[in-house]
């Protein structure tokens, strides 16, 4: 399964796909970063301010272009829209289960405790799964798959990889985006068999939709790679007990991603919080990599890095410079200090460079030169310098 064979691939694209495949390379690979700073994303374009404001696709991939990234999997020119100058405006934006809705209402229901949420669950989420399962047309989404990603490598242009992301995977994950925090953990606390029946049915529909998505990855060429995401921890641990998620979560998610794991796809958690729990059941499932790190919450990164695939092959790491500490309060020595730090206990084969998330406003301008400069000097030299 190799991209090669569709299309001549240019050489920061070969070094992500050899990376991807954990050869060995000379220079190591930079992901793409997120700033949300309007101005910095001009300024590192290399174009005059306001660009972003006034035509954000093009000069968001400028921006990619010039910071060096190799690979892209979430393409999402148009996400730093949702930030102002001096950060996130809730004010202008429509409120939603998890940002202070007022009164969660769906299909009609009001969700105002945690049977609420289970009657929602019982009478229109599942029969809306089961639908999907019954009326899944494989060929016609393995079609709409390779056409969206032809069109977002397209719009990317030639210099950088797009690797698939979730619009190719799909698994079980917690409705907390549909019945907000509290309703949705207290059902869960309350009824389990509910919650059990209803990652079932997600993974039911999940492994159809992941059958297709290796299909696309196979007959589309595509880099053998794939980002998964979902917040399921905070800075402290799990959402829930971990030995909940080990009764009717792991299981569901191990069968559902079956078709990738099968066609030895590299599949990527996306780490948010303290997932050290999980990392070496993610790995037992059949994952073979990790992204974005927040190390002051406990997620050791050294550790991790040791780690192996269940088939012993070294993981993929994008190990990115902290986007809550170093980058917004350190210096350049501190950024460069890091990168040296993520290179030297990075795996030996598999290892990107990025930031750990996305890069909020007030970011200096100076630590941002340092992170890029830091990017080209590794691409170039690799560990060996």
């Amino acid at each position: 399964m190799s991209v090669s064979t569709k299309r001549q691939l240019t050489e920061r694209q070969q070094l992500a796909l050899d990376t991807i495949l954990r050869k060995p390379t000379k220079g190591i690979p930079t992901g793409a970063i997120n700033p949300m700073e309007w101005a910095m994303i001009d300024r590192l374009a290399g174009v005059p301010e306001g660009s972003y404001e006034k035509d954000p696709r093009p000069t968001y991939r400028r921006m990619q272009e010039k910071i060096g990234a190799c690979k892209l999997d979430q393409w999402i020119p148009e996400n730093p829209l949702s930030m102002k100058k001096d950060g996130y405006d809730g004010k202008t934006k429509e409120r939603t289960a998890t940002t202070g809705l007022k009164q969660i209402v769906r299909d009609g229901l009001l969700i105002d405790s945690p049977e609420a949420a289970v009657e929602h669950l019982e009478k229109f989420a599942f029969p809306a799964l089961v639908k999907g399962a019954a009326e899944f047309d494989e060929d016609a989404v393995v079609r709409e798959m390779l056409e969206g990603e032809a069109n977002r490598q397209a719009e990317m242009g030639p210099e950088i990889l797009k690797a698939p992301y979730m619009e190719l995977a799909r698994f079980p994950t917690f409705a907390y985006s549909a019945y907000g925090y509290e309703n949705y953990f207290m059902a869960y606390a309350l009824y389990p068999e509910v919650m059990a029946r209803h990652f079932k049915l997600q993974a039911d529909l999940a492994l159809k939709r992941n059958r297709a998505g290796a299909r696309a990855i196979r007959e589309g060429g595509l880099p053998p790679y794939l980002r998964l995401d979902h917040d399921m921890a905070d800075g402290r641990s799990t959402l829930v007990d971990i030995k909940s998620l080990d009764e009717i979560w792991f299981p569901e998610f191990a069968r559902c991603i079956r078709p990738f794991v099968d066609a030895d796809v590299a599949l990527v958690w996306h780490c948010d919080g303290n997932l050290m729990d999980m990392v070496p059941r993610l790995l037992d499932c059949g994952l073979q990599g990790f992204q974005g790190f927040q190390y002051e919450f406990g997620m050791d990164y050294e550790k991790i890095c040791k780690m192996k695939s269940r088939d012993g092959r070294s993981l993929v790491i994008v190990g990115g410079v902290s986007v809550t500490q170093t980058l917004p309060h350190g210096t350049p020595d501190d950024v460069k200090k890091q990168l040296r730090w993520l290179v030297d206990n990075g795996p030996k084969t598999g290892l990107f460079l990025a930031a750990s998330s996305s890069i909020a406003p007030g970011v200096p301008w100076e630590n941002l030169q340092a992170l890029v400069e830091g990017f080209k000097y590794y691409r170039e030299h690799g560990r060996n310098s």
